[in-house]
C-alpha cells in the first residue's frame, strides 16, 4: 500500500481513476533473465498475479516469467 498511496493520488491528477485490486511481491533476476511474481498485500489481498504477467510479458519478452501463491 506504500506504493499505491504514493502513485494514486499523482495518477489521479492526470485524471486516472484508480483503485488497488490487490498486492503482492516481484523477484527480478536480470542476469538470469527471470521474474516471479508472487505473494500478497496484507491491506489489498493478492492480485490476480496472471494479469500482472501478461503485462510484464509484453516488456520483458526475452524473460521467464512465472507467478504463484507463494508468500515467499
Amino acid at each position: 500500500d506504500h506504493i499505491f498511496e504514493k502513485v494514486g493520488p499523482e495518477m489521479e491528477k492526470l485524471g486516472y481513476e484508480c483503485k488497488c485490486l490487490g498486492g503482492g511481491k516481484i523477484d527480478h533476476n536480470s542476469k538470469e533473465k527471470k521474474i516471479r511474481v508472487f505473494g500478497l498485500s496484507t491491506g489489498y489481498g493478492k492480485a490476480d498475479h496472471s494479469v500482472t504477467v501478461d503485462i510484464l510479458k509484453k516488456v520483458y519478452t526475452d524473460y521467464e516469467i512465472t507467478w504463484s501463491d507463494d508468500k515467499k
